[in-house]
């Protein structure tokens, strides 16, 4: 960025620091929410559970909650931002006070056990002892979030592995870049009188019986970290979190870059998004741009692998403070805003990723303008910065966001349930 560029960018942000609040509510009007929010803090999945416990050779840590489920600490940290963000859009009058009726707020959860508590946990926040409730389809496949069980979302093998082969480049020299983090994970969880060789093979990519492709090795190092990183936001004790070998949310930042080399290699990969994220990242579209919906805040709740595929559908990358490029909190969000300049009558878009710390989620601090939530907005060369956020213009974002989607990967999925 030049420095002209620079030099105006802070004379708005000057400007708009003395803008009354009286003035600045004057200047848009808050229409409609929609955000993508992944589930809160969960022990290790019973699958993960098995593979991580394989390759360290030891048994980890059994939490109080069922492998795979949400906990009460997650619980309380995803009250704390439903709290927040429920006052923040009455506020801005989005929501009236007291109890929302039925149609201003929808709520749809994976049909997960995890995503259906966090989504009652968010509800519980925003509009405590109003009972919203949460909808979720009857089985274990929801075609927004379970895309993968479709046929119309399969992909071809051979086409993944060529894909995933050509963003990974040379994996031998991707191995030896991420040998600090390797190395740290293996000081942390392999025993000290056992080598663990799984950390000095090297990497391969490799298929499952049914064809999807993943990186052998950085797999597995990958659910290790995200194990840690979910002990450390859950309050674990530093004896039972890796075996007292991590003791700071520093030392989660460090291992945090191959859980984002693994993203890069699984659900980033383009091929695998267009399949598999499109049919969701179509109804978040056609729900924001909707005039004839009645609701005004839809909150879905699911897996970081969905949000992974519409991000990367979108064009859109983060790096908050104390995560790794990319990274996806438990309880972190993608929100779409629409707005409207009260003057002219325009519509803008805003598209921003928000999370708490490592820290706020482990000591559950309460989010407030002391402690606000960790957030990155995405923009283009026509947005505009503005005192409510980054607003970009309607229908050449609409137009920009679906870009990279595969119609014929689409089904007409409506995200309210009969």
């Amino acid at each position: 960025m030049t420095m002209p560029v620079l030099y105006r960018c802070a004379l708005i942000l000057s400007s708009l620091w003395l803008l009354s609040p009286a003035s600045q509510a004057a200047d848009y009007q808050l229409e409609k929410v929609v955000e993508l929010s992944r589930h809160g803090v969960r022990p290790p999945t019973p699958g993960n559970r098995k593979e991580i416990e394989a390759a360290s050779q030891q048994p980890w840590t059994q939490w109080t909650t069922a492998d795979g489920e949400l906990t009460g600490h997650g619980y309380s940290a995803v009250v704390n931002k439903g709290r927040w963000e429920g006052d923040r859009y009455r506020q801005l009058g989005l929501l009236s006070t007291g109890c929302p009726d039925a149609a201003e707020v929808y709520v749809r959860a994976s049909p997960l056990q995890r995503t259906r508590a966090t989504a009652a946990a968010l509800t519980d926040g925003a509009f405590p002892g109003c009972g919203v409730p949460v909808h979720h389809v009857a089985g274990d496949a929801d075609p927004l979030f379970q895309s993968e069980k479709l046929t119309i979302t399969r992909t071809d093998p051979a086409q993944e592995l060529a894909a995933k082969q050509q963003k990974a480049g040379d994996l031998a020299r991707l191995q030896q870049q991420l040998q600090p983090a390797i190395q740290q994970l293996k000081a942390a969880v392999c025993p000290p009188a056992t080598d663990c060789p799984l950390f000095d093979a090297p990497w391969a990519f490799r298929q499952t019986r049914n064809g999807n492709t993943y990186v052998y090795g950085l797999s597995v190092m990958a659910s290790m970290v995200e194990t840690l990183r979910l002990g450390y936001s859950e309050n674990l004790p530093f004896d039972q979190l890796a075996w007292g070998h991590i003791t700071s949310a520093a030392q989660i930042t460090s291992l945090l870059p191959l859980l984002t080399a693994n993203y890069d290699l699984s659900n980033d990969i383009l091929y695998l998004a267009q399949h598999r994220g499109s049919i969701l990242l179509n109804a978040l579209l056609s729900e924001i741009a909707s005039d004839s919906s009645p609701t005004r805040w839809l909150i879905l709740v699911a897996h970081d692998t969905n949000i992974a595929m519409v991000r990367t559908l979108m064009d859109f990358s983060w790096q908050l403070p104390g995560y790794s490029r990319g990274n996806i909190p438990p309880g972190s969000s993608l929100v779409l805003e629409r707005w409207r300049d009260t003057h002219s009558g325009k519509r803008f878009l805003r598209l921003y990723f928000q999370a708490q710390s490592l820290d706020g989620i482990r000591q559950l601090q309460p989010i407030d303008d002391k402690h606000p939530l960790l957030h990155q907005e995405w923009h283009q060369s026509d947005c505009r910065v503005t005192h409510v956020g980054v607003l970009c213009p309607y229908q050449s974002t609409l137009t920009q966001l679906r870009k990279n989607m595969d119609n014929s990967a689409v089904l007409p999925v409506s995200v309210i349930l009969p």
